[in-house]
């Protein structure tokens, strides 16, 4: 699974010093990459170190995935047409 390398919103409770703290994260809705796991929450949450990756992805249309699975080297997360997108995402 690729790795979460970046993740700029600062919001998101998984979200520690620009790294992601969640185990997997899943990336994807109808219209946009966005990132599901993303939780706006005062408590803080995940693993100690920042070990995330993608555990799926739901858009058949990036050029990374491959049967529902991301095949990036890795990914970063931040804000674009929801608060947290995938900014790796590229249509084919």
């Amino acid at each position: 699974m690729p790795r979460v390398e970046e993740c700029s919103v600062a919001s998101c409770a998984y979200n520690r010093t620009n790294h992601c703290h969640a185990f997997a994260i899943t990336i994807g809705s109808s219209d946009h990459a966005r990132c599901h796991t993303f939780i706006e929450t005062p408590v803080r949450g995940g693993n100690e170190q920042p070990v995330a990756q993608v555990g799926a992805c739901q858009r058949a249309d990036c050029q990374h995935n491959s049967n529902l699975e991301c095949h990036a080297a890795a990914i970063i997360v931040g804000p674009a047409m929801d608060l947290a997108d995938c900014m790796t995402y590229q249509s084919r």
